[in-house]
Order: structure tokens, then C-alpha cells, then sequence
């Protein structure tokens, strides 16, 4: 036989062959796939893969309702609630849910908010006592598919936004009429006003998205102005471009009954992460869900801050006018302790974002401290911004606390990073006539000065120990001054700064008086921030050897770069030398660059000593 003459009989051939191999396969059997694929197979569902779970799609096999799901979905979807309304059977309530949701896309808003009914009345069913099983996957599920349910079925028309407002809502099978309670929108003498679904949001800038699972739509609220004749002390700190990380529950009463009777009945409540993390429902305590780290992130995207970085390093009047510096992105609450954080040059208070990111979320720290801002403008002297932030903190104290009733304003730690540190040291110092010597041979009592003009030079050049605070951190700090300060490039930038008028004026007034016990000769002898980190700068030189005061905790952190002893390197600013501080309780290295605020490793430190101070508050 030749070649061509058999290839008519190999086809066949071989088509026998596998015709007979399959032929022999059995009807029921296992096809080796990775394990990968088969979990992937086993765990989607609606939320990750736009297709039912396993066990709902189970649950339509076994009724036989899979096509008539694939083809009519709404009359699929009434034949299981006829059987939840009419058989009792709650075990059909999470695929309801979940079917809701996968037909909410063509169906609209009623079948998304159907499946926030559904999920409700499956997770709070009567037997307060009846122990879910935590492994069963359906509980988690059915908790996304309340809280993202609950987010799209009360979305604006054009999806912005979530309307928390009263009125009845459509549902397939009959209504849900919501009532809101708007006094809950009230927020640290503002009013919540525009909530935005964070779920539906990337977050980008921050290094870990944090999500706390539980019951809820997740919102960030914008704040607007309110008409509360009186509102509470410290709301003046908070910027209206606060984003609060608040949840919307909706309660639904006698749900099973509602279910029957095609009218649900819910209650909305708001609660903001400041005050609350749990909620009660009848016999049940339930874990809000709640995005800090997306409301975070949309807080920081239009703050102010970000402009105040380079224009507040050239410009010591940007931005002040009427402003003490002092930020709070959540009211005041007694009995927790104040953490300030005090930036570095060329910086703002929204470089602390990765930190607060990390801190906030540990409940230790949550539910102990609350965290505060100084925001400055970082070519002033360092002395002059110091001053701003100690009165800053005093007047914030009074303000919060008139009658000292509150301890923990009196337990106060400062963490500055960088030229804030040195502004940290300041509030915990005696300086004595130290820095007014260099201006002078005289005591300042024997001046005849202009009043502005002393409470300025008072202010700016003789500093006490603040009596609330009680810890600090340095953050790599250039006690000793930074060798990038002596750079051709610093000396330049610092001929670029204009200095605070106020503190312009009282130079003048300072001068006018012709006095030869008077050193400073011309007000080109003011001195930038960056020629105030120079290592043989009088002020710095004598602000390195004040001690600690006694009573104060201190801490360093000190960043180098490489892998190198520390003893040799630097964080490409800053000498370990230069960073290090005598009589500190702990000294910890952290091999990063001078951006050493945001390393994880300095936020573990830092919530390590954060952990020190919440036992030293219960002794």
C-alpha cells in the first residue's frame, strides 16, 4: 500500500481508537486539574467572579431552576421566596440574596436592596443563640451582600452618592419604607451631608488598605457647615475637608413577617468609626464594616495641605491668616490621650497619612488616643515655629478642657519628625535666657519694647517644659544639625525664604531702638530654619545641650541608609550623630532614608511606645 493511499485508513484509524478511549471512560469519575483551580471553582461567587456561588448553584440544580434562572431570573427568583414566605425554609435566604444581587445588574435598584432584605433576615434570625458555623463561607458572603446591597440600593441616579434619606423604596416583591433619623448626622459640631461608597473606590497612596469586616455600608462622609448654636468644644480644629469614616445599618423589624406581608419596615442608623465600632440589634451585637483607610484617602486627595508643602517653606505668611496650626480630623473625646505630630521641612501634616493609616486601625490605640496635627510653615526660624506649636497646644487645652477635669490632655505625646523634632524638643525644654542671649546683652525686662514685640520675642526665644506633656519622639532629628543644610543647594533655597511678617515687624521694632547691648545688626541676621540646622548654628548648638526635662519620657528613632554600622552612616540628611540624643528610655535604628515616618518599621516602633505610655496611663 502506498503512502497516499493509506492516509484514508490511518483517519480512521485513529478516530476508532479514541472513539473506543472514550467509549471505556466512565460516567462518573475525576479529572486531575491544579488546586488552585479547583478552590477558585469551589469559593467564587457573585461578588468575585459575577456567577453564583457553589452551594447556590447547587441549590437552583437541585430544584431544577438553573435555566429558568439563566432565562427568566425574576420569575426563578419568586419561586424562592415563595418557598422562604410559604415553607419557612431560611436556609434559601442567602442564595436569595445572592441571585438578587446577580440579577440587580439588569434588574435595577429594587433587587439590589431585595438582596440586603434577604441577607438581613437570613444573618439575624430569631434564635439569638443558635452558633453560626464560622467556617461556613455563606456568612461572610451574606454580610457583603447586605452591606454592597445596601450601598447600590440606595445610590443617586448617578451613582455619586448614597442617599440616606426617609421614603418608601421599591422592592420586587412589595416595599421597604426607611426611616432617617437626620439629628445622627450631626459630627463634631458639623453636619454629614454627601456620603460617598468607598467600597466602589481604589485607594492609592497609602501602603495597606484597611477594612474593618463586619455589618454596614461603609461610606466616607463630607462635612458641611450646621445649625447647632453651640457646638462642641475643638470643632474649629477639624477642616470641612474631612472625610469621615461612617457606616449606614438599616434595622428591619419582624423582617420574616415582612418578608409574607411584601412591606419592610427599617430604621436607619449612622455611625461614625470615632464613636462606635458595634451595633446592637435586639439580642445580637453585630461588628460594623467601616473603610478608614478609604476615607482617609479621600479626606488627604483635597486637603490644603499639599500646597502648604513648598509655599510654606518659602513663605512664612502662607496660609496662617486666622489659623493656629492645630489640625483634628475627629472631635475631641475626653479621656483619650492627644498624639501630636509635628512634620519636617518642605513637609506637611499629610506625610503622617501611612502612619495614622497603621495606628489607627489597632483598637489599643483607637480606643486610648487621639491623633492631632501642627502644620507649619517650615523655612520660619525653628524657635518662631516652636513658639506657634506650644501655644497652639496650650490654647487647644483650655479650649477642650477649661476646668481641667480631662487627664488625658495632661498625658500629651509629641512625635516630630525631622526640623519637628527640634520644634518637639521645645515643648519639653527650660531654656532659660539661652536663645535670648544671642540677641542681646541685656535682660529683656531692662528693653524698652512695643508689646506685640515682646510677646513675640517672649514666645520665639524663652521656653519652659509644657506641664501636659509627658512623652516625646524624634523621628530623625538633627539635633546637631544636618549636612544637607550646609549644601550650596540648601544655602540657595534658604535665600529664597521670606520670614513671617509678624516676626519681620518685631525685628524692626527690635532694631529701632539703637541699643549697643543689641547683637542682632540688621535684619539679614534673622535666620531661616535652614540656617538654623547648620552644625555650628548658636541656637542649635545650645538647644543640643538642653537636657530632657525631668518627668518626660523621650525616644529616639534614627534612620540609616544602607546596611553599614550605624554609628557610620546617615539618612542622606541627617548623621547618626547628629540623630541621637542622650538620656533617651529607647533608641531604635531603622534602615531607611530620611523619610522615615512612613517606614513600617518606624510605625511599629512608634505603636510599641504608644503601648508603653497606655501602661503607664493604668499605674
Amino acid at each position: 500500500m502506498t503512502r497516499a493511499s493509506g492516509r484514508p485508513y490511518c483517519a480512521w484509524a485513529s478516530a476508532f481508537v479514541v472513539g473506543w478511549a472514550l467509549a471505556c471512560a466512565t460516567p462518573v469519575g475525576l479529572v486531575r486539574r491544579d488546586a488552585q483551580s479547583v478552590h477558585r471553582d469551589l469559593t467564587t461567587n457573585v461578588l468575585s467572579a459575577g456567577r453564583p456561588s457553589a452551594r447556590t448553584s447547587q441549590l437552583l440544580n437541585r430544584r431544577d431552576l438553573s435555566d429558568l434562572f439563566r432565562r427568566e431570573p425574576a420569575v426563578a427568583l419568586a419561586h424562592l421566596h415563595s418557598e422562604v414566605v410559604e415553607g419557612g425554609d431560611t436556609d434559601l435566604l442567602p442564595a436569595l440574596a445572592e441571585l438578587s444581587y446577580l440579577h440587580a445588574r439588569r434588574g435595577g435598584r429594587p433587587w439590589y436592596l431585595a438582596a440586603a432584605v434577604y441577607a438581613y433576615a437570613f444573618l439575624v434570625q430569631s434564635d439569638p443563640n443558635a452558633s453560626p458555623n464560622a467556617l461556613d463561607p455563606r456568612y461572610r458572603l451574606t454580610a457583603d451582600l447586605y452591606n454592597l446591597g445596601l450601598s447600590a440600593g440606595l445610590r443617586s441616579d448617578d451613582g455619586e452618592e448614597v442617599l440616606l434619606t426617609s421614603g418608601a423604596r421599591l422592592l420586587p416583591f412589595g416595599s421597604l419604607d426607611l426611616a432617617v433619623d437626620e439629628a445622627q448626622f450631626l459630627w463634631g459640631g458639623y453636619r454629614m451631608d454627601r456620603f460617598e461608597p468607598v467600597a466602589e473606590f481604589e485607594v492609592r497612596g497609602l501602603r495597606n488598605r484597611f477594612r474593618t469586616p463586619g455589618l454596614g455600608a461603609p461610606l466616607a462622609a463630607s462635612l458641611a457647615p450646621s445649625d447647632t448654636e453651640d457646638p462642641p468644644p475643638g470643632h474649629e480644629f477639624i477642616p470641612m475637608t474631612t472625610r469621615v469614616p461612617a457606616t449606614a445599618f438599616v434595622m428591619m423589624p419582624e423582617v420574616n413577617r415582612a418578608l409574607r406581608d411584601g412591606r419592610v419596615s427599617g430604621r436607619l442608623f449612622l455611625f461614625t468609626r470615632d464613636e462606635t465600632v458595634e451595633a446592637e440589634i435586639g439580642e445580637h451585637r453585630f461588628p460594623l464594616e467601616a473603610e478608614p483607610s478609604a476615607a482617609l484617602a479621600a479626606g488627604l486627595a483635597e486637603s490644603s495641605f499639599w500646597a502648604l508643602e513648598r509655599q510654606g517653606f518659602l513663605s512664612g505668611d502662607f496660609g496662617l491668616e486666622g489659623y493656629s496650626g492645630l489640625t483634628m480630623f475627629q472631635p475631641y473625646f475626653a479621656g483619650r490621650v492627644p498624639v501630636v505630630f509635628v512634620h519636617g521641612t518642605a513637609s506637611s501634616s499629610a506625610r503622617w497619612a501611612n502612619m495614622i493609616n497603621e495606628l489607627s486601625i489597632a483598637p489599643e490605640i483607637h480606643e486610648n488616643f487621639q491623633f492631632w496635627f501642627f502644620q507649619y510653615n517650615t523655612g520660619s526660624p525653628i524657635a518662631f515655629s516652636a513658639g506657634l506649636l506650644r501655644e497652639a497646644l496650650k490654647d487647644a487645652v483650655r479650649t477642650l478642657d477649661p476646668e481641667g477635669r480631662d487627664p488625658a490632655l495632661r498625658r500629651m505625646v509629641v512625635i516630630g519628625h525631622s526640623q519637628g523634632g527640634l520644634l518637639t524638643k521645645l515643648t519639653v525644654v527650660d531654656s532659660g535666657t539661652e536663645f535670648w542671649n544671642l540677641l542681646s546683652r541685656a535682660p529683656i525686662e531692662e528693653l524698652d519694647l512695643e508689646p506685640q514685640t515682646r510677646a513675640i520675642l517672649e514666645r520665639s526665644l524663652f521656653f519652659d517644659p509644657l506641664p501636659f506633656v509627658r512623652r516625646v519622639i524624634f523621628i530623625a532629628t538633627p539635633h546637631r544639625g544636618s549636612f544637607a543644610a550646609e549644601r550650596r543647594l540648601a544655602r540657595f533655597a534658604s535665600g529664597l525664604v521670606s520670614l513671617p511678617s509678624e516676626l519681620i515687624d518685631a525685628g524692626v521694632s527690635f532694631l529701632d531702638r539703637d541699643d549697643d547691648r543689641v547683637l542682632l545688626r540688621s535684619l539679614d541676621d534673622l535666620s531661616s530654619s535652614v540656617d538654623n540646622m547648620t552644625s555650628d548654628n548658636g541656637f542649635l548648638v545650645s538647644l543640643a545641650e538642653q537636657p530632657i526635662a525631668e518627668g518626660v519620657t523621650a525616644h529616639s528613632i534614627i534612620a540609616v541608609e544602607g546596611d553599614g554600622p550605624p554609628e557610620e552612616g546617615n539618612d542622606g540628611v541627617v548623621t547618626f550623630e547628629s540623630a541621637r540624643l542622650d538620656g533617651v528610655a529607647s533608641e531604635y535604628v531603622v534602615r531607611s532614608g530620611h523619610s522615615a515616618q512612613s517606614h513600617p518599621m518606624t510605625i511599629r516602633e512608634v505603636r510599641r511606645i504608644l503601648g508603653e505610655h497606655i501602661d503607664m496611663l493604668s499605674r
